[in-house]
């Protein structure tokens, strides 16, 4: 009886030992891809996440005035310690050149404010004190207006939301309340929408090009199918930026298409094809094609041909057989098809920058240029979380709406 209790409990550890080397086994599979996903991808997005609200380098430019910024009222304005204070912290940051930053940082919550602190920073040398409170006011009469100081407070903080309200046309009045910014300065939302519009219209052109293509591959031949494959995948071997420019000379005054239609005589002055939103629905649906096709092709070489046969043979018109038959189970390549090219087209940078004009950047145009032009990291970030979250509530709509998880791409 001993032998066998033994025996058993022999088996249950080996057992046991069995589990764990599976579970380490498993680890060590996943360990390397979810490092990966960890470096590239989750701490990023946490950066970019930070950015957005971080501002303690104000407080490294300015930190007298940003301590004595956090024990003031708010009330009218400050005492002669808050003017004592910027006094000390212009001396170091005038000279350091660092007065600019903060200033540009300033001015992006109240016009007026870069010129201000450059103006104080030049003229401080004439400034005989203390005291200095009358001195600034003198200086320039905004030194007495409450609400710049108002903005001095908020601006010292270490973490600030101006900049994801600015990426919705939100600000802050004097009362630091959240408030909508003036009409001809609110550009954002627009920019939101003509994105989201923008990827639409890609969408629905892919799919209706694609669908059909998408069809024709997978009722034809196997040469022929490989063949339509290798062109789809053409497209992929070929550069991003080299695609773009290759539309540009294509679709300008004196490219292919307008020098056919006016060697025809179908037109008689060159089409405005580019540098216009036309180019860019042509380019962005030329490059993100295969991204519909793919999954709708998966889908479509797995349905067999037989369902749409019997419905045929029960009295259904080609036509009803295809939509109410057929078409309903393609539907998780749909989902899919349309989820992969409406996200890559909603951070789509370059086509819509070189083939579109003006009114036709997207949100990640101006992500770019706060990056390169203004060195606004934080008002980049902003609107690189407000692509993130448009990108997340869209999927999660197309999740319910959709089955996209029996989709293989291939």
């Amino acid at each position: 009886m001993a032998d066998k209790t033994t025996g058993v409990v022999s088996l249950k550890k080996k057992l046991r030992r069995a589990e764990r080397r599976k579970k380490l086994e498993a680890g060590a599979l996943i360990g390397p891809l979810l490092l990966l996903m960890l470096v590239f991808y989750f701490i990023p997005i946490g950066i970019m996440l930070y950015r957005s609200i971080d501002n303690s380098h104000m407080r490294e430019i300015l930190p007298a005035t940003a301590s004595y910024m956090d024990t003031w009222s708010g009330n009218g304005l400050p005492d002669e310690a808050a003017f004592a204070a910027l006094v000390q912290d212009i001396k170091v940051a005038y000279p350091a050149k660092t007065l600019a930053t903060a200033g540009r940082r300033l001015n992006f919550d109240k016009v007026g404010f870069y010129s201000l602190l450059l103006k104080t920073g030049r003229r401080l040398k004439r400034i005989n004190g203390p005291p200095y409170k009358e001195a600034f006011i003198k200086l320039d009469k905004k030194w007495g207006d409450p609400a710049y100081w108002t903005v001095f407070q908020r601006g010292l903080k270490n973490t600030t939301f101006l900049y994801l309200l600015r990426s919705i046309d939100l600000e802050y009045d004097g009362n630091n309340k959240i408030t909508g910014v003036p009409k001809d300065q609110a550009i954002y939302i627009s920019i939101i929408l003509r994105t989201i519009y923008i990827s639409i219209s890609v969408t629905v052109l892919c799919l209706l090009i694609g669908f059909p293509l998408a069809y024709f591959m997978a009722t034809s031949s196997a040469r022929v199918r490989n063949l339509l494959m290798i062109g789809l995948l053409l497209v992929f071997w070929t550069s991003l930026l080299v695609r773009t420019l290759s539309w540009i000379l294509v679709l300008q005054n004196k490219g292919v298409i307008n020098s056919l239609l006016m060697s025809t005589g179908l037109i008689s002055q060159p089409l405005d094809l580019v540098f216009n939103r036309i180019g860019v629905y042509i380019a962005m649906t030329h490059v993100l094609l295969p991204f519909m096709v793919l999954p709708l092709y998966s889908v479509m070489a797995g349905i067999p041909s037989y369902y749409v046969r019997a419905a045929r043979s029960l009295g259904a018109t080609p036509m009803a057989a295809f939509f109410k038959v057929y078409t309903p189970m393609t539907m998780p390549g749909i989902g899919a098809g349309c989820l992969m090219v409406f996200i890559q087209a909603l951070g789509y940078y370059i086509t819509p920058a070189l083939v579109g004009g003006p009114r036709d950047q997207m949100v990640s145009y101006f992500v770019a240029f706060f990056v390169n032009e203004r060195v606004n990291w934080s008002m980049a970030s902003a609107l690189g979380v407000v692509l993130l979250l448009m990108t997340a509530f869209f999927y999660l709509i197309f999740g319910r709406r959709v089955n996209i998880t029996n989709v293989k791409m291939g």
